[in-house]
């Protein structure tokens, strides 16, 4: 029997960085999903923030 691989692919958040800022209530976060073994990095991605109504750049979460 073959050994069970770990899992490369796995979900991360992000977050919106603008938003975290600027005061407004709310958070404006995705759901999104990244290979480890080629993205070992936090990901960061343009994305559109509907509170701001506005494309900003949210980060990967913890």
């Amino acid at each position: 029997m073959a050994k069970k691989s770990k899992e490369a692919r796995v979900q991360v958040i992000l977050e919106c960085t603008e938003h975290k800022n600027s005061g407004v209530p709310g958070t404006s976060r995705y759901i999104s999903t990244k290979n480890k073994k080629n993205t070992p990095e936090r990901l960061e991605l343009k994305k559109y923030n509907r509170i701001l109504k506005k494309v900003t750049v949210h980060k990967e979460i913890k």
